[in-house]
């Protein structure tokens, strides 16, 4: 699948803010059937149909690889657009000296470990072949490198989000925690959908899985 554009993941990344928003693919066609019976694996389906439904319109999704790439793609965007709101917010809270520039950096730093994670996996399931007979072990290493890599971004996000306790939440906290867990939850889904493809070859299917930040 073609490396997707900046602008069409701006644009349909929104839809997976809000798990309320009406996709734009029509309920009944086959590409919105085949992305719900693929988001039915993942920890949080509505979210993941929401997410994916926008790129059936603007890319083609012919197998559990592409799918499980695109959906690495939309985590890997939205981490990077969390990572900028928190640098701008970090920046701001140490101007000031405010007591929560702390929890805000080391959230921030553990976001920007999750983007590099997410990165090489995504270059590292581009290398992975769509059929059995592309079998070699070889595979089975980088599928293995894909699980532990976007296990440790689910991670580095929920680790982030337990930072943010639920009670006496500021304004800026719950909205730091809100994008943060956004982040957790879209890669809790990719990380279904990359099991669901790497069953394929006979592997994968970890315990990550069913992990929910």
């Amino acid at each position: 699948m073609a490396q997707l554009s900046a602008f069409v993941l701006i644009i349909f990344s929104i839809s997976c803010l809000t798990a309320t928003v009406e996709p734009s693919l029509t309920r009944h066609s086959p590409a919105r059937a085949y992305i719900e019976e693929s988001c039915r694996s993942t920890r949080y389906p509505t979210l993941c149909v929401h997410c994916l439904s926008g790129f059936a319109r603007k890319t083609s999704l012919h197998s559990p690889k592409e799918l499980a790439q695109l959906a690495l793609s939309i985590s890997l965007y939205k981490a990077r657009v969390t990572k900028a709101y928190l640098v701008k917010v970090a920046k701001q809270l140490k101007a000031i000296n405010a007591t929560e520039y702390q929890t805000v950096e080391d959230c921030k730093q553990q976001i920007d470990s999750g983007i590099e994670q997410l990165g090489q996996s995504i270059k590292e399931i581009r290398r992975l072949g769509n059929a059995r007979n592309a079998v070699t072990d070889d595979s089975f290493t980088r599928i293995d490198n894909v699980e532990t890599w976007v296990s440790s971004a689910l991670t580095d996000a929920s680790d982030c989000v337990a930072q943010f306790p639920v009670r006496n939440m500021s304004k800026l906290k719950a909205t730091i925690k809100g994008k943060v867990l956004n982040v957790a939850q879209v890669t809790s889904n990719a990380l279904a959908l990359f099991h669901r493809y790497a069953a394929r070859y006979g592997a994968g299917a970890g315990a990550g899985a069913g992990k929910k930040p």
